[in-house]
């Protein structure tokens, strides 16, 4: 890839639907490869993806044209944060990140990193200053990224019955 590379964070269409569930298909894939039990019980599956469209969560990252990663993103909606077994950092306007997938053609190219901060500019730009988000306690390649990232980890949060490590980051 080159280093003049041109990204952009848009909102998802009806017409993305099939490139995006490729990519979380990949990532399903990755993680139970990788030994998660994260994404192997049916969950998200083409449902879900349609509803983040329809609903005006979903988005794409594309890179000089190509869709790159894909993520959900929500404003100040996630039942299950209102019970953490820990503590929050603040109680202001949140920006959830639920849904992070990378495709496979541009794996280990930083694309999650990017993604993350073209999120955070996004979320900054909407007068929101913190982020909020959450994965699975064997989920390694995100922890890794909310570590370099600087994310605080806050406590956990329950999900269909299971819990799941809580993360936020104040934004400047």
């Amino acid at each position: 890839m080159q280093s003049q590379e041109n990204f952009i964070l848009r909102k998802a269409t009806p017409a993305d639907q099939a490139v995006i569930w490729e990519i979380v298909q990949q990532a399903i894939l990755r993680r139970k490869n990788d030994g998660s039990s994260q994404w192997q019980d049916g969950y998200p599956n083409p449902d879900t993806i349609r509803e983040d469209i329809e609903n005006g969560f979903g988005y794409i990252f594309e890179i000089d044209g190509e869709t790159a990663a894909y993520s959900a993103l929500i404003f100040n909606n996630e039942p299950a944060y209102e019970n953490i077994d820990g503590k929050w950092l603040s109680d202001n306007d949140f920006l959830v990140i639920h849904r992070v997938a990378v495709s496979d053609g541009f794996l280990g190219k930083g694309i999650a990193s990017k993604l993350f901060l073209e999120i955070e500019n996004f979320a900054k730009q909407q007068q929101v200053f913190s982020i909020k988000l959450d994965t699975n306690f064997d989920n390694l390649a995100m922890l890794k990224i909310l570590e370099k990232l600087n994310y605080t980890y806050c406590g956990e949060v329950y999900f269909r019955g299971s819990a799941r490590k809580a993360f936020e980051k104040l934004l400047r």
